[in-house]
């Protein structure tokens, strides 16, 4: 890659990503030492500014940064660095250095956990009506996830598109509730899928 140091002084803005979770965790800069340090050593290396001199990411603390890729941006500038991180990335402590927990997300259905577990918290079940299957039991909540799944089988041999995704969204529903009746999320079916790639 040929990257263009010539903008800020020989140095190139790092942006720093978790390749699991793919959240930002820190912006550093690298000079072109740095890079090669990165690459060579696997351990992401910057050129810190205030200190002047090439800083190892965690060689006080122990929470080093380990290289999984590094791409360069359309104008040639700018680095985005996917990492393993171990421990914490913010030197306050933090996940990363916007204060944010590292944590993986999965956009629309993360939020959608979020109100599901709120509802199972804080039940009323006069307006809620995932509240009122969290009172009705485990029971109640598989039979509703195998109804949901026989109608997706049903819709899925006929040809209308609109019920198949409509009851598609029900069964994906319904078995994040059965999820967290059970305890559980979806970071911890995830994690088998994981293992099971491993394997």
């Amino acid at each position: 890659m040929t990257i263009d140091y010539s903008k800020n002084n020989g140095l190139v803005p790092a942006i720093i990503q978790d390749a699991t979770t793919k959240n930002v965790l820190m912006l550093g800069y690298m000079n072109e030492e740095a890079l090669k340090k990165t690459q060579d050593t696997k351990l992401v290396t910057f050129f810190s500014r205030s200190k002047q001199r090439l800083w190892t990411k965690g060689e006080e603390s122990g929470n080093v940064l380990h290289l999984v890729d590094i791409k360069l941006d359309c104008d040639n500038d700018s680095l985005l660095v996917t990492v393993n991180p171990k421990g914490p990335t913010c030197h306050t402590g933090a996940d990363t250095c916007w204060d944010e927990t590292n944590d993986q997300t999965f956009g629309f259905l993360s939020k959608l956990e979020s109100v599901i577990e709120d509802r199972k918290t804080n039940a009323s079940e006069d307006t809620s009506y995932v509240a009122s299957l969290f009172a009705k039991g485990i029971n109640k909540i598989a039979q509703k996830v195998g109804e949901e799944a026989v109608e997706v089988v049903i819709e899925a041999k006929d040809n209308d598109d609109n019920l198949f995704l409509n009851e598609s969204a029900d069964l994906l529903f319904h078995y994040l509730i059965l999820l967290q009746a059970k305890g559980f999320k979806m970071n911890d079916i995830v994690a088998v899928l994981e293992d099971r790639d491993k394997k």
